[in-house]
């Protein structure tokens, strides 16, 4: 018995209905998480690329689209218990070089920006607030790690009752295993999987 089979017998994976209004959910595409030396690696780069017509396919539907960015005090005086565990975490302040969006995909005027101390999105943010003023029921989420930020935001989605869909190109990480690994638990689970080229089908 396969994977899948142990799955599709305790009836895992099943689909989720189309949302009526998404909205996209950068997650951390920041130059960090790009950066090899730093917290990048892995597929990161190619991922952030392939979301930039994702993100101009949002913009000219005029759907919601969020930025998020880690981003802790100064003097870290604001850390927890994450960077405990990651500690260069502390680095990504306002001003750091590293916590700031990739060029290639710069927030524009009207987008919305998180910032955030924790892996989700939604943890501790006014994002659930902002999305639900705009009558957003689901997000699609592209970013990075697939296995740190983009799958906490995905299950934390799932827990305010917005509709996550992945996109697995356009999410990376730093290692291809965890990639991989969490690409699948999350379609069995959380979310629905598409890629990139297929973005309009789940659009209005």
């Amino acid at each position: 018995m396969t994977e899948n089979d142990i799955y599709q017998k305790q009836s895992f994976g099943a689909g989720l209905e189309k949302g009526t209004k998404p909205a996209l959910i950068v997650v951390d595409f920041v130059n960090g998480f790009i950066d090899p030396e730093v917290f990048g690696g892995g597929n990161c780069l190619e991922a952030a690329e392939a979301s930039v017509p994702v993100v101009a396919a949002f913009r000219q539907a005029g759907l919601p689209v969020v930025f998020t960015r880690v981003i802790y005090a100064e003097d870290g005086s604001d850390a927890g218990v994450w960077c405990e565990k990651v500690p260069r975490l502390k680095e990504l302040t306002e001003t750091n070089p590293m916590s700031q969006v990739v060029d290639f995909l710069a927030p524009e005027p009207g987008d919305v920006i998180i910032r955030k101390r924790q892996a989700s999105a939604f943890f501790d943010t006014p994002l659930s607030a902002i999305l639900r003023s705009k009558g957003v029921d689901s997000v699609v989420i592209v970013g990075a790690t697939t296995s740190g930020c983009v799958r906490a935001t995905v299950v934390d989605a799932m827990s305010h009752d917005f509709r996550p869909t992945v996109i697995a190109d356009c999410v990376g990480d730093r290692a291809l295993g965890p990639h991989e690994a969490n690409l699948f638990d999350m379609k069995q689970k959380y979310a629905n999987i598409i890629v990139a080229k297929d973005v309009g089908q789940i659009l209005p």
